[in-house]
């Protein structure tokens, strides 16, 4: 049996979960610290994913633990970097500088000299936003390159993770370190706020947004959608964040700002696309 829903709309429905769920809890950065805020997130996904999966621990090598614990890092690296980078910068800014680590690393994997021009102009996105400095500080400018740069170690790291652990496991394992390497930070924070229950079920529904809903679509979809047609419509992130911030927040965009945008997502899909086409479904 096939799976009755397009995966391109799958795509779609994981990516504008990923940042109305930003969209959101940035909306919670008054009252909870962003750390905490990611600490939940990344909570709730742990849990659903370690649920979900079940992972067996034993019979691992050193090799393969080495790698997972990576992946853990790097993936609570990019969540607490580009939350707190939320706090201090417009989400489609943030999103948008955050993506040139993928894209350097998409570049860097390639050996067509023609792809420069994909460099150049995600360069001139990054250039445009430096002229139109409005609502940008160094501090949330910083925070979303590192989102960006643990973003690329995280897209490395789970290819070699996928090849050492089955499933969804080494996934779950990753989510349950990154958990704990945030722990202390977030009860240090805002250990206060673990009782206010309003505060809980809303750090889950950020899980449930950020988390657990794009997860769950990009692997159906991932069946039957070759990985290019994925990487072009995950270049439609930045756009998303924009439109979050929009809808969510309030936070319009100038026009150079959306040049800037337009640019990095023309470079992204240009550094991504080859053999774009459908993939045969994958019996299930």
């Amino acid at each position: 049996m096939t799976t009755r829903f397009s995966p391109v709309w799958l795509v779609l429905v994981g990516i504008f979960s990923v940042q109305f769920g930003a969209g959101i809890a940035k909306s919670l950065f008054d009252e909870v610290e962003p750390t905490l805020i990611v600490w939940l997130r990344l909570v709730t996904s742990a849990v659903v994913l370690a649920l979900a999966a079940r992972p067996v621990l034993r019979g691992r090598s050193r090799r393969d633990w080495l790698v997972v614990l990576g992946l853990g890092a790097s993936l609570g690296t990019m969540n607490w970097a580009i939350y707190q980078s939320f706090a201090r910068i417009p989400l489609g800014i943030a999103v948008t500088i955050e993506f040139v680590g993928p894209l350097t690393l998409a570049v860097l994997g390639s050996r067509r000299a023609r792809d420069l021009v994909w460099v150049g102009l995600a360069g001139l996105g990054v250039a445009l936003l430096g002229v139109e400095r409005a609502h940008l500080t160094w501090p949330g400018v910083l925070c979303a390159l590192l989102a960006g740069a643990a973003w690329a170690a995280y897209i490395l790291l789970s290819a070699e993770t996928g090849r050492r652990w089955p499933g969804l496991d080494g996934l779950a394992v990753a989510s349950v370190v990154a958990t704990l390497l945030l722990t202390p930070f977030a009860l240090h924070v805002g250990g206060d706020k673990l009782g206010d229950g309003r505060v809980l079920l809303l750090g889950a529904a950020v899980g449930l947004l950020s988390s657990v809903i794009p997860y769950s679509c990009e692997m159906v979809a991932l069946r039957s959608i070759r990985p290019a047609v994925f990487g072009v419509l995950m270049s439609l992130e930045p756009a998303a964040a924009a439109l979050a911030g929009i809808v969510v927040l309030g936070e319009f965009l100038s026009p150079v700002q959306w040049v800037a945008m337009a640019c990095v997502v023309v470079a992204s899909v240009g550094a991504t696309r080859s053999g774009a086409t459908l993939a045969e479904p994958v019996p299930d």
